[in-house]
Parts: C-alpha cells; sequence; structure tokens
C-alpha cells in the first residue's frame, strides 16, 4: 500500500502485512467491534443546537465528543440559578447524549469545565465527583464567560466507546 511518500517497501522497510496479523472478525455494515464508524449526530432536542447549527453530541471511530453541556433542562427550557443545580443538570444532559451514542459516564476519557466564576468551582466538586463516578478522565478547568449570563458552569467531555469483553 502507498502511503505518503510511498510505500514502506519503497522506502527500504520490510513488514508483516496487518491482513495477517489480524483475525478477520464478522461484524454489521458500519461497526468494527460493535462500534459505529460512520458520524452519528446526537440531539438533545435543545432549539439552541438547530438555531445555530451544531450537535450535542458526535460519535465517530469509535469516540464521542460531547459539545459543551450546560445545566439548561432542555424539556422545560428553563435553567436553576445556583451553580450545583446547573451542574447536575449538565450531568443529566451528557449522560443522556452518550446513551444515545451507546456509551456511559465511565467511557469519559476526558472531561473540560468552563466556570465564569472561580468561587463557583468548589461547591460543585461533590457533583462532578458523582458524575464520573469511576472514570478518573484527564480534566482542564477553565475561567471564561458564558453567554446567557445566567449559565453559571458548561462541561464538555469526550468518550471512548469500548469492544466488547473478549475483543479488542
Amino acid at each position: 500500500a502507498t502511503h505518503g511518500r510511498g510505500s514502506f517497501r519503497q522506502q527500504g522497510r520490510q513488514t508483516a502485512t496487518m491482513s495477517r496479523a489480524l483475525p478477520t472478525l464478522p461484524v454489521a455494515p458500519g461497526l468494527r467491534y460493535g462500534i459505529p464508524m460512520a458520524r452519528q449526530r446526537i440531539s438533545s432536542g435543545s432549539r439552541f443546537e438547530a438555531e445555530i447549527g451544531y450537535s450535542r453530541a458526535v460519535a465517530q471511530d469509535g469516540w464521542v465528543f460531547v459539545s459543551g453541556t450546560t445545566g439548561y433542562d432542555y424539556a422545560t427550557m428553563t435553567i436553576a440559578p445556583d451553580v450545583v443545580s446547573q451542574c447536575e443538570q449538565a450531568f443529566r444532559n451528557i449522560e443522556a447524549a452518550l446513551r444515545q451514542a451507546g456509551a456511559g459516564m465511565d467511557a469519559i476519557v476526558r472531561a473540560t469545565f468552563i466556570r465564569p466564576d472561580r468561587a463557583d468551582w468548589p461547591p460543585c466538586w461533590p457533583v462532578v465527583k458523582r458524575g464520573l463516578g469511576g472514570a478518573g478522565p484527564a480534566a482542564t478547568m477553565l475561567v471564561a464567560g458564558l453567554a446567557p449570563e445566567a449559565m453559571r458552569i458548561e462541561i464538555e467531555v469526550t468518550a471512548r466507546l469500548r469492544p466488547p469483553q473478549g475483543e479488542s
């Protein structure tokens, strides 16, 4: 096969072919080890997604990328005034998106928290610990403005879909 500037053989490298090294497993079209390969766009039903033109999450090639998610209750299009309630609702929204992609909260490998007021961060710690469970992802907390000002936390996560047990 040709990759970039030439095949491995053309560059003087001898390698075993991948087809001999990896077993061929029967899978449904569009799936690899039960993981969707085609792009799957996931919506929460939020009017913001339709008006602005983004997805709540996108699943592709075994990864799930969840957009920055706030504490809006999309069923009622309301947001609680306190940061702890917003954090709890944001995690409920994230969990719903991950479920639609076939993942759970334990699949989260990266989390980014955006807070307008750094003083609101410590009250969220117990909620974050419950929300992330045993996933223990890499995480970053940023201080930045959110719009509208009623939003007091936004959480973005990346999750990795896992192959069924016994497959890798």
